[in-house]
């Protein structure tokens, strides 16, 4: 592989790769196509491909790291592990960039992630954007398009797709591997308790195939989303940010709380007439909600198209948000974790 010269010729630095993924076939193929010739060393951790994901890694010259499959598996123990091997290879690697296996780098990311790093001794980590490969496949794709769009600039969260300085990555102690999603957020939340900034540039990283054309693969996702939410607050909650407390209530309040008032009241109206006022304030909060969803993308230039359906898909998400939350925490009154949610089926090798 080939190494980019750095900034400060004195002191070139160096970039490892981590990438994750099980059965993403030519997804994955697309990704260490993208990323073989612009770093110093790249590993790929496998879960259990039963496809010919691990030897057409190693005909790259990737290092391969197979998990094993008799401890529980989550996306944060599989970026762990490689990170381990990556600086038992290389300990002198300056920063690391995390790509998920269904993501493809674009051109030009890794120098420009890099000199961010080099420019800025506050940035603990740099994101880019990511898009969809095919937004038009599927409007559950479109919507993961909308989603990736978010703000540039310092930010809270970097997302999966992330290059980050090795040092203070290690004295953090990585991600949390019993996070079975929204690890990435929980561990940026702890290097920015450290004084770290994370930082994203607005301009294209990856490219991203989440493969969504059935509604029950979007209702999997956004509980696992809602698991995560709860994961994070439990940890979190009660630091000066108040780590994922407002999208755990928002979550209660909406997918929950709003339904369950209006069927009651919808009930009662049967023999009290009065409660038909109830189930009107349910209704009218709903849709001034939305229409506020509506208007804030509208802010961010987005079609009225894009701002109607994400608006739409916002508020139903509420629901199984709402599950996820409750799903984690009856796990935790029983003393269990969650498994692995998995929503997206394998790629053609």
């Amino acid at each position: 592989m080939n190494m980019n010269t750095a900034s400060n010729p004195q002191h070139p630095t160096t970039i490892g790769v981590v990438v994750i993924g099980r059965n993403e076939g030519d997804r994955l193929k697309r990704c260490l196509n993208s990323l073989v010739d612009s770093v110093d060393l790249m590993v790929y951790v496998d879960s259990g491909s039963t496809d010919d994901s691990v030897v057409f890694a190693k005909s790259l010259g990737v290092d391969v790291v197979d998990l094993d499959l008799n401890k529980p598996f989550t996306m944060a123990r599989g970026r762990n592990e490689g990170f381990d091997r990556l600086m038992a290879i290389k300990p002198d690697v300056d920063y690391v960039q995390f790509v998920d296996g269904d993501c493809e780098v674009v051109e030009g990311w890794i120098n420009i992630a890099r000199q961010t790093l080099d420019e800025n001794p506050n940035y603990v980590a740099v994101s880019g954007r990511r898009s969809e490969r095919y937004p038009e496949a599927s409007l559950y794709n479109r919507l993961c398009d909308i989603e990736w769009n978010g703000p540039t600039g310092i930010v809270p969260n970097s997302g999966g797709d992330v290059m980050m300085r090795t040092q203070p990555f290690k004295q953090v102690g990585g991600f949390n591997i019993a996070m079975i999603a929204g690890e990435e957020g929980e561990l940026t939340f702890r290097l920015r308790e450290k004084g770290w900034q994370i930082y994203r540039v607005d301009t294209p990283m990856t490219m991203h195939d989440a493969a969504m054309t059935r509604f029950g693969q979007w209702w999997k996702r956004t509980l696992r989303a809602g698991h995560a939410y709860a994961d994070g607050m439990a940890m979190h909650g009660k630091s000066s940010e108040r780590y994922n407390v407002r999208p755990v209530i928002s979550s209660l309040v909406w997918g929950l709380g709003m339904p369950m008032c209006a069927l009651i009241c919808l009930i009662a109206s049967w023999f009290w007439l009065p409660a038909l006022i109830g189930t009107a304030m349910v209704l009218l909060l709903t849709i001034v909600t939305w229409l506020r969803i509506v208007r804030g993308l509208r802010v961010k230039s987005r079609s009225i198209s894009e701002s109607l359906l994400f608006s739409t898909f916002c508020m139903l998400a509420k629901l199984p948000q709402a599950l996820g939350v409750a799903w984690f925490c009856s796990n935790r009154l029983r003393g269990t974790r969650s498994g692995l949610i998995e929503y997206k089926t394998a790629s053609a090798s």
